[in-house]
């Protein structure tokens, strides 16, 4: 194949081909083990139940917790009343987000480094361990990244363009892009800041900056009633531990790749133009994360999946040092410049096989709630009671309440959907226990004893302490993160 010299105008099967195999590419690797054999773990189960719930049982659940995931959790809300609640309509949309961003990539590259470093960075993304994670989860951060790429490619149309009059439309779509992403997840919003380190790094004109300020602001505005009553919800992020400094390996290590991808894709048509892969993909992987650790410092906020977006950048840079590679080999071995893209991806591909692997096993996940539902209902007797410590592991049930079907659930008193909670209002500890000593057969469900926590909560251990004294265990099964005991009331 030609190598990929600057000045040469690219034929329409390139321009095409650039942006079109990064999305086939991805859309294949997410794919790939889509189910997971069949598994579920609890943040994907805390998604799944409460698309189940109504629009109007959703809307009154976010007065009480995950405000910061409404707008998710309505769009899959209508997504499983269209489609039905599977792992298909559970994961695919983060599939075809990543697939959406690593368009974004492929076409930001070749405008600002040519065709193999566009194509080189777009099939780079959705080979990144921390995307892949992310490739088939049902969460929001695929969502998020996919917004930040658009983001992204719509500002270097701008800055390419220049401050024309019938720049709004796309000015405009930057705003509601940043937004969007805002509602997802507002910790999105260190894009802007990563963005304007990028209008620095260009020396960008005073319109260009009065109009980034402007649309920029409207995004904040639009999200700023999230950000605040979200805030009254921090005891959600509690269980988030303060930053030490082990954390920070793998923010130091991502940086370094990318000063490398920069300093490797620094020639060709970097050099030509101050708008640049390195004054792009540095500030969008760098800033986010310096951001994050920032943030952490006043309250424990850092866990890599709220700025996975900045991967978009890192895959920039990577393709720009591959571009740069092609460039280096097109003189002297013209026919061999092709393969280097494709070379370094096989290998790529190859070299990260086990990761690739584990990533779609259940094993890579904490818990798996559908396989303790089998549990469930391979063990369970008609008129059994059933127990959850802690509460939220009543998830299982809500996922598969066929599994439990027959069952009392003795401690609960109020449903999650009546109490507009994830995992219902139970009753106080006397209850629970006068509840209990009137059951012959229990079964708990809990965390698998690799994983699990004493019990904290006055609730959780007057069950155990109930089990304990009054009943004897007679069945026990642990399967993926999670645990079925069958007790039996002793005499």
């Amino acid at each position: 194949m030609p190598s990929d010299i600057p000045h040469i105008p690219e034929s329409r099967r390139r321009r095409v081909l650039v942006w079109l195999v990064p999305l086939v590419w991805t859309l294949g690797l997410g794919l790939w083990g889509l189910s997971r054999q069949d598994s579920v773990w609890r943040d994907e189960a805390a998604t799944w139940q409460v698309a189940g719930r109504s629009a109007g049982e959703i809307w009154a659940m976010l007065a009480n917790v995950d405000a910061v995931h409404g707008l998710y959790y309505l769009l899959m809300h209508g997504l499983f009343e269209v489609f039905g609640a599977s792992t298909t309509t559970l994961r695919l949309p983060s599939v075809l987000a990543v697939s959406a961003a690593a368009t974004c990539v492929a076409l930001i590259g070749r405008r600002l480094a040519g065709f193999w470093a566009g194509l080189g960075g777009g099939l780079t993304l959705g080979l990144l361990p921390a995307v892949q994670f992310y490739l088939q989860e049902g969460r929001p951060y695929a969502l998020v990244a996919a917004g930040a790429g658009l983001s992204t490619l719509l500002l270097v149309s701008l800055l390419e363009r220049g401050p024309g009059r019938r720049a709004w439309p796309r000015w405009a779509a930057y705003g509601i892009a940043v937004l969007v992403c805002a509602l997802l997840n507002w910790l999105s919003l260190l894009v802007l800041p990563a963005h304007a380190a990028t209008l620095g790094w260009v020396r960008a004109g005073r319109r260009i900056w009065l109009r980034w300020a402007a649309y920029g602001s409207g995004a904040v505005a639009g999200a700023l009633p999230l950000i605040l009553f979200s805030r009254r919800q921090s005891e959600q992020v509690s269980w988030i531990p303060p930053l030490t400094w082990t954390m920070l390996i793998g923010p130091g290590i991502l940086l370094a790749v990318g000063g490398l991808g920069a300093w490797a894709g620094r020639s060709g048509r970097a050099e030509r133009k101050a708008l640049s892969v390195a004054a792009v993909g540095l500030p969008l992987l760098a800033v986010p994360q310096l951001g994050l650790i920032g943030l952490s410092l006043v309250q424990p906020l850092f866990q890599d999946r709220y700025v996975l977006f900045s991967m978009v950048g890192l895959a920039l840079l990577i393709g720009a040092a591959l571009g740069a590679a092609v460039r280096a080999c097109a003189p002297r071995l013209p026919r061999a410049a092709g393969l280097v893209v494709p070379g370094v991806v096989g290998v790529s591909v190859l070299a990260l096989l086990p990761v690739e692997l584990d990533k779609r096993a259940p094993a890579s996940r904490i818990d798996d709630v559908l396989a303790v539902a089998g549990e469930v209902a391979g063990l369970k007797r008609d008129g059994d009671a059933v127990l959850f410590v802690p509460a939220a592991r009543r998830d299982t049930a809500l996922v598969s309440p066929g599994a439990f079907a027959g069952l009392a659930d003795v401690a609960l008193a109020v449903s999650p959907a009546a109490s507009a909670t994830l995992k219902g209002e139970e009753e106080d500890p006397a209850r629970i226990r006068a509840a209990l000593l009137g059951q012959r057969r229990v079964l708990l469900v809990t965390d698998a004893e690799k994983v699990a926590k004493p019990p904290s909560a006055d609730r959780d251990k007057a069950k155990t302490a109930v089990l304990r004294e009054h009943f004897a265990v007679v069945a026990d099964r642990q399967l993926r993160g999670r645990r079925v005991t069958v007790y039996e009331r002793r005499g």
